[in-house]
């Protein structure tokens, strides 16, 4: 079986050591490096399945390099950080990070999180292959052939719910992983929002369906 391929760039030797050998322990292949530029380097002759991102590093800033492999390279990335405020998660998530873990990383909790954005992945991709409908491209995305004109935290919740099309989403599980959305109050008036621009009728929806008592979920009929 082709075991999943995972790169880690992360300046703390001791952390970047034991975090690659708990996954290798997990069966995954795993490389390791410790500067943006040997990771940029191994990202360009080697094909990766997900990133593991630290945004602290000694010769790049971590944002730009986040901005910088999405732009060039569609890997899925989870950044692991001693930054735990708000702005910062936010600003990363702006950035193309598909999760974020604040240090110190339970090891466990990694590999779950490693294995569920893997699956998003594979699931977009998939959706992809089947339908045209909804497509996301860079900051915008193409519905029915035009761009939605969505605000920043619009594209991020309708993006994050595409990204796990068929998923019963919480609002617990939604705020948590958009931190800009700082109450399931403020959720469900961007999930009103959200559908009228994309519902015939939003009232009886055909995408975005509530899941009465647990919160949300995105389906292509």
């Amino acid at each position: 079986m082709k075991k999943t391929k995972i790169l880690i760039i992360e300046d703390d030797e001791t952390a970047s050591y034991l975090m690659q050998s708990f996954l290798t322990e997990c069966e995954f292949e795993v490389d390791a490096v410790v500067t943006a530029t040997d990771g940029l380097s191994y990202l360009k002759i080697k094909k990766y399945d997900i990133l593991i991102l630290d945004l602290n590093l000694p010769d790049f800033d971590g944002f730009d390099l986040l901005s910088s492999i999405k732009k060039d390279i569609a890997i899925p990335t989870i950044v692991v950080s001693a930054y735990s405020d708000t702005p910062v998660k936010v600003k990363a998530f702006k950035y193309g990070a598909s999760d974020y873990l604040v240090k110190p990383v339970d090891f466990e909790e990694l590999e779950a999180r490693i294995w569920a954005v893997l699956t998003r992945n594979e699931n977009i991709t998939l959706k992809n292959e089947k339908t045209d409908l909804f497509e996301i491209k860079d900051n915008t995305i193409v519905f029915k052939d035009k761009i939605l004109s969505l605000t920043s935290v619009e594209f991020d919740l309708l993006k994050y719910l595409i990204e796990n099309q068929g998923v019963n989403l919480s609002r617990e599980q939604i705020t948590n992983h958009l931190p800009s959305i700082k109450s399931h109050r403020l959720l469900d008036n961007h999930i009103k929002n959200i559908r009228r621009k994309i519902e015939e009728n939003s009232k009886t929806p055909k995408y975005l369906k509530t899941i009465y008592g647990i919160g949300y979920t995105f389906s292509f009929v």
